[in-house]
């Protein structure tokens, strides 16, 4: 039996993945191409976001490993098959890139440094007010193990941080030490009136697909900020542009977006209140990731329990 790559890969990107991969799993053959390969030997395929369909020509798989955290896109192909274990990917260095994205934007923020460089930008010299981190309450969507990393990172960093998830409250690991979780959809609102700056790392699905519509950006506190480092289909965009402009939120990071790349006429480019990031808070590093693969293809090898499975009811 045998591995397969596949996926929204450019051909260096390819590449970095078959050195890392082959480095990690020197045991495994792991292919690009099927001219030269069965797809009934292929037992285990590792993707990132294939085309829908590409998937079903392998009737032996036993593993769909995911290269990317999220995994919306995948469960959306109707084809991909039902009856094998999917797993995403949890990477730690994953996990650290992004709490520093959010870090830099949640500090930016805080301090007005955005708002300074727009004074750059004008030639204007004017000191901004400025707080101490224990005076903004910062708010963390989703507290899997991206939210709980960034929580901690923003924790050190003195800043009051609530986290919020879907479930109950003890639904899920454990929030770090310090973190006020609230919980379920009654919990919500209230948290977004009493929060300074709010960063989305909440899952894809079709619980929080447009969850960023008009009515919930109203219950943002006046003057928040919004952080999303998750995914663009949670954003409603004309809504959010809305609040920005009539000052109900002070501005907007936004990583991820509706369409992506992002057309050279959406007026998030030009827009004095956000800043657009090309879908890099946190890339998948080949290096470190290759590892995660290669422990789950070993587990599988030895009948041992998989790591990270996705529980499709749920959507992650």
């Amino acid at each position: 039996m045998s591995v397969y790559l596949c996926g929204e890969l450019d051909p260096p990107e390819v590449q970095a993945w078959l050195q890392a991969l082959r480095a990690a799993l020197p045991e495994e053959r792991i292919d690009t191409s099927l001219l030269s390969l069965d797809p009934a030997t292929v037992d285990v395929v590792l993707v990132a976001n294939p085309p829908p369909g590409q998937l079903k020509t392998f009737t032996s798989l036993r593993l769909i490993q995911s290269l990317w955290a999220g995994v919306d896109r995948l469960l959306a192909d109707r084809t991909l098959p039902a009856d094998v274990p999917l797993a995403r990917m949890v990477d730690d260095s994953m996990s650290q890139a992004m709490a520093e994205t959010a870090l830099w934007a949640v500090l930016s923020l805080h301090r007005g440094f955005f708002d300074y460089a727009q004074q750059q930008r004008e030639c204007r010299w004017a000191v901004l007010p400025q707080r101490r981190a224990d005076e903004l309450q910062v708010a963390v969507l989703g507290l899997g193990q991206l939210g709980r990393v960034v929580a901690s990172r923003l924790l050190a960093q003195g800043y009051a941080v609530h986290g919020w998830r879907q479930g109950g409250r003890s639904a899920g690991p454990a929030a770090p030490a310090g973190v006020t979780v609230h919980a379920g959809l009654t919990a919500l609102a209230p948290l977004l009136a009493c929060s300074d700056i709010v960063v989305n790392l909440l899952p894809l699905t079709d619980d929080t697909r447009d969850l960023f519509d008009a009515t919930r950006l109203a219950w943002m506190k006046p003057g928040a900020a919004l952080i999303n480092l998750a995914r663009g289909a949670q954003v409603v965009e004309a809504d959010l542009l809305a609040a920005l402009d009539s000052g109900q939120l002070s501005r907007a990071v936004l990583d991820v977006f509706q369409r992506e790349p992002l057309d050279v006429s959406h007026p998030f480019w030009a827009h004095p209140r956000v800043t657009v990031l090309p879908h890099a808070a946190a890339l998948t590093d080949p290096r470190s990731a290759a590892r995660v693969v290669a422990a789950n293809v070993r587990a599988l090898r030895r009948g041992q329990p998989l790591a990270n499975l996705v529980d499709r009811r749920r959507g992650y």
